[in-house]
């Protein structure tokens, strides 16, 4: 396998199982690797970007949207959850919950209701960017 290849499929296995199994069951060519690769980045590109938008809306700094940690908190601020609950991400079980109960806590925070939280938590790609380019307006939680 060429040095490309390990490294497009290292990257496959960072960005997700899916994509490591296409570049693994490949003919030995990356094509098939590059296209998921795209793919994944255009996506997380995307998710990126809405959640900045979610962000600003809310009166936050967009960019803490790329800060590991940080962004949970900023969220639990969007949400009006106290920072404490930073805590409960990190114990097994509870954290499901918690994961739960923010981005629903943050909809109703945009005047939307649990059906759009729940977008939120399963359709993330597709519902922070229209929660960041719609017209809704961050009413506090």
């Amino acid at each position: 396998m060429s040095r490309l290849g390990k490294i497009l499929l290292t990257s496959m296995a960072f960005f997700g199982a899916t994509g490591s199994l296409l570049a693994a069951e490949g003919d030995g060519g990356s094509g098939g690797s590059t296209v998921v690769l795209l793919i994944q980045l255009v996506i997380a590109a995307v998710v990126i970007i809405g959640m900045w938008k979610v962000f600003t809306k809310a009166g936050q700094p967009g960019w803490a949207v790329l800060i590991p940690i940080y962004n949970i908190i900023v969220m639990l601020q969007i949400a009006g959850k106290p920072i404490w609950w930073i805590i409960l991400f990190f114990i097994p079980i509870v954290n499901i919950v918690v994961a739960i109960l923010v981005p629903i806590a943050i909809a109703k925070a945009f005047g939307k209701g649990v059906g759009f939280g729940l977008g939120l938590i399963f359709l993330g790609f597709i519902f922070y960017p229209i929660l960041g380019f719609n017209d809704s307006q961050y009413v506090g939680a």
